[in-house]
């Protein structure tokens, strides 16, 4: 089994996460919002926290989805995004494990697609913990 990315200290909300995304001046994190708020919805498992400055989701104590924003795009990110089906394309990254999904302002997202893949990541971590 990969080695796990571990949170003891996640919780069940965290208002730091909020506070991040209600940042004034930020717009590109609203873009990101509504997908963290499906990452929360994966399970009564799941917690979060910020990482490395975005928030951060995990099942109990193990991160498997973040978000993040940047000048020009928005991303949710998976840090076992290489193991998972991607049948309509949406993830990109080269690394060993991690793979991410950008969103960008006035080009649409396969929401649909983009769902099965935060549901995918959410049941592999799932399985991952046992």
């Amino acid at each position: 089994m990969d080695e796990l990315f571990l949170f003891p200290s996640a919780v069940a909300r965290d208002p730091a996460v909020d506070a991040w995304f209600a940042a004034p001046d930020h717009e590109l994190r609203r873009l990101a919002q509504p997908w963290f708020d499906e990452i929360r919805g994966c399970g009564p498992d799941v917690r979060e926290l910020m990482h490395d400055g975005h928030p951060t989701a995990c099942v109990e104590d193990a991160a498997f989805a973040y978000v993040d924003a940047f000048s020009a795009h928005a991303s949710v990110g998976f840090f076992f995004g290489a193991a998972l089906d991607d049948p309509a394309g949406l993830l990109e990254g080269g690394g060993k494990r991690m793979r991410h999904v950008k969103l960008r302002w006035g080009k649409p997202v396969d929401a649909p697609a983009l769902r099965g893949l935060i549901a995918a990541a959410y049941r592999d971590m799932r399985a991952r913990l046992g």
